[in-house]
């Protein structure tokens, strides 16, 4: 069975001036969302800045966010690391705190062999219960799960689905020819939303939906319906936009954002600092071309 279809969000941290999580604000823009149909809530992820958020912290997020959604919404817990025994732990502890299912990046820095990430996925699975999405995100971790990985993983019986991060759209459809339709995809990039439905994507795993998140739900859901065209003009009407939130590296470009229309997020924990003048123009533009400012 699916975690979700359609668009789930990549969810921002949004932090105190300390650096602390400012959960007030995190309620708030769950709130937002729901609002707005969104999907799912992924917590903690690389949006979510989890590798500068100390375990304590992660669980607690993923604890609330599942609170405040109370069930309207599936909630997936962050909880990637490139230690294996890091990764089990982390995964443990988040579905004891009620998460619905975990998004696993795959092993950053090591760079496993594919022989050693299917150890490593089939460790964390038998650690637990609930859900696991694969999380392939190759520009960032120096790693990439290779589809013939992807269907073996596919056969441990909570390995659910991936998200796809690669940008390679000829690996989305080896993938999608390998597993067959009970394993989801999951695109990874919003620029390519379409195209990985296309190939039998069940939806996306989304940066786009922190600032636009009905548009980026009702641009899975046209597209599923049947009404390609609808879907089309929505992803196309959103290439600049998603442009510009990628014109620094995630999640400087989207928390800006969000603080240019009123959320008060705060700032990303450093070692991600203040967008460059040149990249804000672009960002600013961007958002009031969107109509997201005025």
């Amino acid at each position: 069975m699916s975690i979700f279809t359609g668009a789930g969000v990549a969810l921002v941290t949004p932090m105190n001036a300390d650096g602390s999580v400012n959960f007030e604000k995190m309620k708030e823009l769950i709130e937002f969302q729901i609002a707005n149909d969104t999907d799912a809530l992924i917590i903690c992820g690389t949006t979510g800045e989890a590798t500068t958020i100390s375990d304590e912290d992660q669980i607690e997020c993923v604890r609330f966010a599942k609170e405040v959604a109370a069930g309207r919404v599936p909630v997936i817990a962050g909880a990637g690391s490139n230690d294996t025994a890091h990764c089990i732990e982390l995964a443990q502890a988040c579905e004891k705190a009620g998460a619905d299912g975990v998004l696993l990046v795959t092993p950053y820095y090591n760079k496993a062999t594919q022989k050693g990430l299917i150890l490593h996925y089939t460790a964390v699975a038998e650690s637990i219960n609930i859900p696991i999405i694969l999380y392939n995100v190759p520009g960032r971790t120096g790693c990439n799960i290779a589809p013939k990985t992807v269907a073996e993983l596919a056969k441990v019986k909570n390995i659910v689905a991936v998200k796809e991060a690669s940008g390679n759209l000829s690996q989305v459809a080896e993938i999608a020819a390998l597993v067959g339709p009970d394993f989801d995809i999951y695109s990874g990039n919003d620029d390519q939303i379409l195209p990985v439905l296309s190939l039998g994507g069940k939806g996306v795993i989304s940066v786009l939906s922190n600032v636009a998140p009905k548009q980026t739900h009702d641009m899975v859901m046209n597209y599923l319906n049947g009404d390609t065209a609808a879907a089309t003009k929505l992803q196309l009407e959103a290439i600049e936009l998603i442009g510009a939130l990628f014109c620094e590296v995630n999640p400087i470009p989207v928390k800006t954002a969000l603080n240019l229309m009123g959320y008060e997020v705060g700032a990303c924990k450093l070692p991600l600092c203040e967008m460059e003048p040149k990249n804000l123009e672009t960002l600013k533009t961007a958002l009031t071309n969107y109509g997201l400012l005025k």
